[in-house]
Formats: structure tokens, sequence, C-alpha cells
């Protein structure tokens, strides 16, 4: 593993931890040791499992991605290739999943400007996903309408945008009189045929759906630990939380999100009427089963299966050769 991004890891790693230790603080840690006293631990590995069903659902989005690109690996590479990026999970906006791309060059030869608009309409789609869930818990707890028409107007946007074949090119035309970008548009334009085939109305629909289902599983498993806790919210209001805080932190760009997901789920279960206590130990709880158990699985999978795609992860740089390949 490089150094650069081993130090990257080590820095999220820090900044969880200090983010943990400032609500613990917060919450008051003799407070928050008790609330993890009263949880049923029995019921962690269903949490555990309502995350890994939301992978299986995204592998299998992924899987779909590659089949309507008609780039085939076999189907253990392909399943390597996606629960390895996981490693990246702590990288700033996830643009480590751009490794996702590299494996595929790898494995068959796959440019990377092909395969990289997958990643771009895995997000959106994930977006979209999220989006649907919000409205649907939204309204039951008639909390922040307002951002939450703007983020599916936004989305919707984007997504019409990218669509749109000629507008979308009008774009890249345009970019092309940059001379910074100008040496790249034959990328950018090779790029966009793969995210106008992703985008067709059937193909779209198809991921969205994948979408909703796998992010409801992880916030059935949100739900499971405030229940267990006795805590106020409903199942659609654990959705609208947990959904929320997801986007929330996504759009910072910050490394898993940390920080600003971990504040916005606190907030929003205090603001459902959970006590301080409670809602510091569901955050901790479903973050360690959500995007540190992800990271977790990265690392068994790379290690154990690097040698299937013939090649050494510790030599892989995805700052510069995911860049310049392809």
């Amino acid at each position: 593993m490089k150094a650069k991004f081993r130090k990257r890891l080590l820095l999220s790693l820090a900044f969880g931890a200090l983010v943990f230790i400032g609500l613990t603080v917060f919450a008051d840690a003799g407070k928050l040791a008790a609330a993890f006293g009263q949880f049923t631990w029995a019921l962690f590995p269903v949490v555990l499992a309502c995350s890994s069903m939301n992978y299986l659902f995204r592998y299998l989005k992924w899987d779909y991605y590659t089949r309507v690109l008609e780039i085939r690996p076999s189907t253990s590479a392909n399943i390597i290739i996606f629960f390895a990026a996981f490693l990246m999970a702590v990288t700033p906006g996830k643009l480590g999943e751009v490794l996702k791309s590299y494996l595929l060059k790898q494995v068959n030869g796959t440019p990377i400007a092909r395969s990289a608009p997958i990643i771009l309409a895995e997000r959106l789609t994930d977006f979209i996903g999220l989006t649907i869930l919000i409205l649907i818990g939204a309204w039951v707890f008639g909390q922040a309408q307002e951002v939450i028409v703007f983020f599916a107007v936004f989305f919707s946007s984007v997504t019409a945008l990218l669509a749109w074949r000629r507008g979308s090119m009008a774009v890249i035309r345009a970019l092309e009189r940059i001379p910074v970008i100008a040496r790249h548009a034959h990328h950018a334009v090779e790029a966009y045929d793969s995210v106008h085939l992703l985008l067709r109305p059937k193909v779209l629909f198809n991921a969205v759906v994948l979408s909703v289902v796998s992010w409801f599983f992880e916030c059935a498993g949100f739900w499971i630990i405030l229940h267990e806790f006795h805590a106020p919210p409903t199942l659609l209001k654990a959705s609208f939380i947990y959904a929320f805080s997801t986007i929330v932190g996504a759009v910072t760009m910050l490394p898993g999100g940390l920080g600003t997901t971990e504040g916005s789920l606190t907030g929003l279960t205090m603001l459902a009427g959970a006590s301080r206590d409670i809602a510091v130990a569901s955050t901790f709880l479903i973050r360690v089963a959500t995007l540190w158990f992800a990271v977790v699985v990265g690392i068994v999978v790379t290690l154990a299966f690097q040698h299937r795609l013939n090649i050494r992860i510790e030599d892989i740089d995805i700052d510069t050769d995911t860049v310049h390949a392809g």
C-alpha cells in the first residue's frame, strides 16, 4: 500500500477517533457507558447483516452497470473488485472508489475513461435513492422539508442534464476551449458516452430501485438500534434521519462524511425525542456497523484476494495511475 494512502487512512482513523471522543464528551462518558450496557449485543450481528444486504444490492447495481457497458470481467473478479474498493470508503468524497476502474483495467484492459462513469452513476443513483427515502419519511418527521425539496430538484436537474446528450456535449465542447482541459477532452467524450448509456430511462429506473432497496437496509439497521434503546423514532423517521445524515456527510466531501454524518445523526435523533446519551450511542453503533465495517471488509478482501487479480495492491498509487491511465 502506497505510503501516501496509508497516511491518509491513518489520518482518517485519527479524525474518526476525535469525532467519537467529542461525542463521548458531549453525551457524558458515564451515561454513554450505561447506554451501551443496556444494549442487547446479540442484535448487533443483525445490524451488520443489514449493512451486508446494503453491500449486496450495491454490488448488484455495479454488476448491472458493467453489463450495460459490456464490460465483462468474471463474476469472481467483479465481486473482488467491488468489495476491495471498500478500502477507500474513508477517502474524501469516496473518490478512491476509482480504484474499481483501475482494477477493471488491470483485469480486462477496460479504459478507465469508459468505466469511471459507473462511479458517477453509482453516486448519483445513491443520492436519488436516499432522497426518495428522505421524502417518504420527511412528511412524517415534519423537518427540513425545504432542504429536501432542494435535494430532489438538484439531483433531478443533474440527472436530466447528463441524460440530455446535446446539452452535455455542448458543455464538453465549451470546456475544450480551456487549455488545461483541452488535452483531456477525448477522455471526456468517451466518458460521457458511458454516462449516457447508464442514464437511459430503463437503466436509470432499475439502478434507482436497487439504490432504494440497498439504503433502506441500512436505515432498517439504524432503526433496530434505536428500537432496542426504546428511542422514539419510528422506522420512517429513522429512515429519514439516516438517509438525510448520509447525504449531508456525502456533500461535505469529507472522508467518509466523518463529523458531519455523526453530528446529523445525533442531532436529528435528539430532535426526534431521544436522550443525548442514547442518540450518541446509536450513532456510534450504526457508524461502526456501516462505515467502519465496510473498511474492514475492504481490507480483508484486498489482502485475501489480490492475487486473483494478478496485482499488488501496495503498488497502486490511486492519485496518479488512475488519473493518467486509460
